[in-house]
């Protein structure tokens, strides 16, 4: 068993958005209470120089010797950035945190004292509030054929034992297939165990595949409702509209990982359910005849946004 320094590494990536990374370091720095050591390793997934030159003049200017500051010279997306990262952490536990994110209270104490005594839990998240105070779904079902196809709700109703329903008030901490992807506290040896995150995914679903991966191994993810935190939506990846391409790129990762967990004949199954579907919705709305392409040809991973990035 490899030696720690500190209790927990936060992991922030920070793309093109300085002013989320900077509140949310502060935050970190607020409202984690001292007797849980920790370090924070930022990195700046190869933003524009101004960006990064605001962010690192911010670090230096800290004055803790926690807070560490890495830069990529390529934008690896949300797993690739969070692997870079995690070669330099040095803890028991990671929190994956994205920067467009705020703690209301202390949920790193929370979660890391939960961790401590539940020895199945590989992974855990708290309840998520919106910029308005807004409770929003903080855990997920995995990403499957029958999700997609038949939605969330039908399986909540057919499989209410382990398919809890996402938008119930809960006190306690329920067993979920996978929390959000933007407060992700792992058990580093667990994490490590199944190789971190798919560095093939450049973004979204990224959280599913990893939660479904650690299931196999028996080990837990657990939603922590007495744990919050403040998410501004979209920030993190340095796009706040739900354009077309972004719906391209979600859809990819989606298939991939389909394929990879359940095999070719669901990913075969939920294709041509999707070929039928957005054949009719570009017709109606023609903007999303590249979607349908994309679909048609297989939604292949060479396609991906992660190759359209550039060596700075």
């Amino acid at each position: 068993m490899r030696s720690t320094k500190f209790d927990l590494s936060v992991i922030i990536i920070n793309y093109n958005s300085y002013e989320f990374t900077r509140e949310c370091v502060k935050s970190v720095l607020k409202n984690t209470t001292s007797t849980v050591s920790y370090e924070i390793i930022i990195v700046d997934n190869a933003s524009k120089k101004e960006d990064y030159a605001e962010l690192k003049n911010y670090i230096s200017g800290l004055k803790y010797s926690n807070v560490r500051l890495y830069r990529s010279r390529i934008n690896t997306g949300f797993g690739g950035g969070n692997m870079y990262a995690v070669q330099f952490a040095n803890s028991k536990y990671y929190l994956f945190l994205n920067n467009d994110t705020l703690l209301i209270n202390d949920p790193i104490k929370i979660c890391f004292d939960f961790m401590e005594k539940t020895k199945d839990a590989a992974l855990c998240g708290p309840q998520i509030f919106n910029e308005h105070q807004i409770k929003e779904v903080s855990f997920d079902h995995f990403t499957s054929l029958g999700r997609e196809i038949f939605g969330k709700k039908m399986l909540e109703f057919i499989f209410p034992g382990t398919k809890p329903n996402r938008r119930k008030l809960y006190t306690k901490p329920l067993s979920v297939d996978y929390v959000n992807g933007s407060f992700m506290f792992f058990r580093a040896k667990d994490f490590d165990s199944v190789g971190g995150f798919d560095t093939n995914i450049f973004l979204y679903f990224e959280e599913s595949d990893i939660c479904y991966r650690l299931k196999k191994k028996s080990k837990k993810t657990y939603f922590i409702p007495s744990a919050s935190y403040l998410h501004y939506q979209g920030k993190s990846i340095g796009n706040t509209s739900w354009n077309i391409k972004t719906k391209i790129e979600l859809k990819t990762s989606m298939f991939y990982v389909i394929r990879k967990n359940y095999g070719y004949l669901h990913y075969q199954i939920l294709r041509i359910f999707f070929i039928f579907r957005y054949g009719v919705v570009s017709i109606i709305k023609p903007k999303y005849f590249r979607l349908f392409h994309r679909i048609l040809i297989g939604l292949p991973l060479g396609k991906s946004l992660k190759h359209e990035q550039r060596i700075i």
